[in-house]
């Protein structure tokens, strides 16, 4: 139940339907709600993807916010409603400012509002890098399991850039179920690389994997010693383009989109979080779409896995292209909502709403 404030009470006492309460849920409260529960969240994620496939969201496209002046940044609305259990519409409004990193800020900040399903009135604004990180880390984990169901479990990782992402996908994961014997790490940046590889010791340390560490120096080495790929860097167009680094038939987990040309794609099956979402913006697959006048390489969606309509292949490349989807973010942000509810720590800003009377 939303907290009801004074506003609330008025509002009732008069006859009025209830305003709920706002509530301002910081980063180190969805952290908290979030921290050790991989497997839960991952659950989550996989049944937010089943009501979307069962048309029980409403996904609309993302809105981007483009900058003439600063043309690497950017930032994004993703308005959304999910049904079932979840019942809550809302809107994430993320930035990407690739710049940030040399500053020493975070590339990416973000806010999630969620509505009240029945009034339409927002009643929490939450700190959204967060869940937005912990959604496609989960996703990312979903696909890698379900997406190597039908071949030998890939014990040879590799992250290709290591960023915040690649540091949630790992912990991902490792929390829900994963090892790994070999770990590799390519990225532009000697430090980036430096930095993850220490986030990975210490995650071997506490028993979560382990693995022998490998940072590879060209990503043409980094591909070949993977049977599992994930893709995390903030490139704006393809850069690897040799269909051959993938004759091992590894499966790739292709979180930033962007990375592979049309040509690497073309000779993979490959699969979506949801089609008409993927194919635009210059994503890879949307490159791909351009180059064969169609849309007969992709393989299906992720639910038509989930579902068991599509079965991936077990001797080809197998690449996940997920555009990240607003309804997980949703389902997400109302757990965490919901967990600090529980707690009795939701900060309440009590008459957030103030015109409340239609003529005074």
């Amino acid at each position: 139940m939303n907290p009801v404030t004074s506003a609330a009470a008025e509002s009732a006492a008069r006859g009025a339907a209830p305003v709920p309460g706002f509530a301002v849920i910081p980063g180190a409260q969805v952290h908290e709600a979030l921290q050790g529960r991989e497997k839960e969240i991952t659950e989550l994620v996989e049944a937010t993807y089943r009501l979307h496939g069962a048309g029980q969201t409403v996904n609309p496209p993302s809105y981007f916010l483009r900058f003439p002046d600063r043309p690497s940044s950017r930032i994004i609305a993703l308005p959304a409603s999910v049904g079932g259990s979840v019942g809550v519409d809302g809107l994430k409004w993320i930035s990407s400012f690739p710049d940030n990193v040399a500053a020493g800020l975070p590339r990416a900040s973000a806010v999630l509002v969620l509505n009240d399903h029945d009034t339409g009135y927002p009643f929490a604004c939450l700190e959204s890098s967060i869940i937005s990180a912990t959604r496609t880390a989960a996703s990312a984990a979903l696909a890698a399991d379900r997406l190597t169901r039908t071949r030998r479990r890939p014990t040879r990782v590799g992250f290709f850039g290591t960023g915040l992402i690649a540091r949630y996908i790992h912990t991902f994961l490792t929390g829900t179920g994963w090892s790994f014997e070999q770990v590799g790490v390519y990225d532009v940046s000697a430090d980036s690389a430096a930095g993850f590889c220490g986030y990975l010791r210490q995650s071997g340390a506490d028993g979560q994997g382990g693995g022998e560490i490998t940072v590879h120096d060209s990503p043409e080495e980094l591909i070949r010693s993977s049977d599992l790929v994930v893709f995390a860097t903030v490139a704006g167009r393809p850069h690897v383009s040799d269909p051959s680094l993938f004759d091992h038939a590894p499966v790739v987990l292709h979180v930033s989109l962007r990375d592979l040309a049309p040509e690497v794609l073309l000779a993979s099956a490959n699969f979506v979080d949801d089609v008409e979402h993927c194919l635009k913006a210059d994503t890879s697959p949307h490159l791909a779409e351009q180059l064969t006048g169609g849309r007969g390489f992709l393989d299906g969606t992720l639910d038509d896995v989930l579902t068991g309509r599509v079965d991936p292949p077990a001797d080809r490349t197998v690449v996940f292209s997920p555009f990240g989807l607003g309804v997980l973010d949703l389902a997400v942000g109302k757990y965490v909502y919901d967990e600090v509810a529980r707690a009795g720590d939701l900060r309440v800003i009590d008459d957030f709403f103030h015109e409340l009377r239609r003529y005074g």
